[in-house]
């Protein structure tokens, strides 16, 4: 899973790559609303301070996979 941070009101700042340039991708309420290509760029969206990381934690099914030979 990529990294990705979610805030209030549906935000949801994803990173993704635009014609071969890495960019911040904000979404509200699954529709998307800016490709930004600086943090700055998306603090004119949302507050940076809000925004808490996603981390997936590991399920079994991943431990199963990697004992897999």
């Amino acid at each position: 899973m990529e990294r990705r941070w979610v805030g209030p009101d549906g935000y949801e700042i994803v990173p993704a790559i635009r014609d071969g340039r890495q960019v911040l991708q904000v979404w509200r309420h699954g529709l998307p609303i800016a490709d930004c290509r600086s943090v700055e760029e998306v603090a004119r969206h949302v507050d940076l301070a809000d925004l808490c990381e996603v981390i997936p934690f590991p399920t079994r099914d991943d431990d199963r996979r990697a004992a897999l030979p």
